[in-house]
């Protein structure tokens, strides 16, 4: 996480976490992974990137995901997204919501995404520092994430609707969106079924 000067123009992050993972059949997040569960690589990675706080937006099994979530890392922030049925869109608008108003921009990962690569965060952030709207990592032409939305995208990002989460936003950017290369298939790997994760 981010010290001293950097935290001058400061980035959040937005921890994805409040699906019901119905495909998989529920218990996504806190199913075994590596040594712990599979919500923990989603939050290594935003712990690992150079932001000011880390919070992780609940919704459905809401109790257990917390304190998953504080387990890993009692610095991790908890937003309750009351209408996170309605889908993605609500989750991201629960967490930006929720922001300290001097936010520069927000990463989002998504906690279902937990190969999230370190050496993309960096980069991201410079990217949007330099006057980029947003960044998002790319592998072998595939746009993945997790991304970085730029404050100038706030009030785009809290009239969400739906299930898309930014994908609308950040097509619509043009050369406003950075794409910064990924060293491996991490921002594209996601877990829906419990084959996924012996991918």
């Amino acid at each position: 996480m981010a010290t001293g000067a950097a935290l001058q123009s400061a980035f959040e992050a937005v921890v994805l976490a409040a699906g019901s993972g119905s495909r998989f059949g529920g218990g996504k997040l806190t199913t075994a992974w590596g040594p712990g569960v599979l919500l923990e690589g989603a939050l290594a990675a935003a712990f690992a990137a150079p932001v000011r706080s880390v919070t992780v937006v609940i919704g459905a099994e809401a109790e257990a995901v917390s304190a998953a979530a504080r387990a890993f890392d009692p610095r991790a922030l908890i937003v309750h997204a009351a209408d996170h049925a309605q889908g993605m869109g609500a989750s991201l608008r629960a967490g930006i919501a929720s922001l300290p108003q001097d936010a520069a921009g927000v990463f989002v990962f998504l906690g279902d995404m937990p190969r999230a690569p370190y050496a993309v965060l960096r980069p991201m952030a410079e990217a949007v520092r330099a006057g980029a709207l947003a960044a998002a990592p790319v592998f072998r032409g595939r746009r993945g994430n997790p991304v970085l939305l730029s404050r100038a995208l706030f009030p785009r990002l809290l009239a969400l609707t739906g299930d898309a989460g930014a994908r609308g936003v950040l097509q619509d950017l043009g050369d406003g969106l950075a794409l910064i290369d990924s060293p491996d298939d991490g921002v594209l790997y996601d877990v829906d079924v419990p084959e996924d994760l012996t991918r």
